[in-house]
């Protein structure tokens, strides 16, 4: 697919310079979406609540980055996972208008309790149409959950733009 989903005060700019690989998996049991509040102990969005999330290592692929976040962060491996999709990549910038691909993911785990890192202070089960109690939850979030949920048909914040791929994209993918 040749588009990609824009999201941020400064989505003007996105295309000025190459966006930072991320993966973010969003973690399902029995209907509930895991939401991890993130520790005060961390350099970014101490304090929010938000997916499993991570840095696409060079020469690692996203599905292999996505899975050794998961199990860091959750402590859910695939033998504890009863399905595990890719969804389409988002193209999101943060504040400061620094892009950012997004390689997004649903786990469906098969157990309930969940093994947290020091990334996280807690985390909550919750249903898909209570998320937007937790009100102190990262911005992109709501996008994440828009492009990975089978019910994406809530509104998020954001405005979102659709736009043709770049040729740097396209590398990404």
């Amino acid at each position: 697919m040749s588009t990609a989903t824009l999201q941020g005060p400064r989505a003007d700019c996105i295309t000025a310079r190459p966006p930072r690989p991320v993966v973010a998996v969003v973690v399902e049991w029995r209907g509930r979406i895991a939401l991890f509040k993130r520790s005060q102990s961390v350099g970014h969005e101490g304090g929010l609540w938000h997916c499993i999330t991570g840095y696409l290592e060079p020469g690692v692929s996203p599905r292999q980055q996505a899975l050794v976040e998961l199990e860091d962060e959750a402590g859910l491996t695939l033998q504890d996972l009863a399905g595990f999709e890719s969804r389409d990549p988002l193209l999101i910038s943060d504040d400061g208008g620094n892009p950012w691909v997004v390689h997004t993911f649903t786990a469906v785990s098969k157990r309930r309790r969940l093994v947290i890192n020091d990334e996280h202070d807690t985390y909550r089960w919750t249903v898909p149409s209570k998320i937007s109690r937790f009100s102190n939850r990262v911005p992109w979030l709501d996008n994440v959950l828009q492009g990975t949920l089978p019910d994406a048909s809530r509104e998020t914040e954001h405005d979102l733009c659709i736009v043709r791929s770049p040729m740097w994209l396209k590398d990404t993918l």
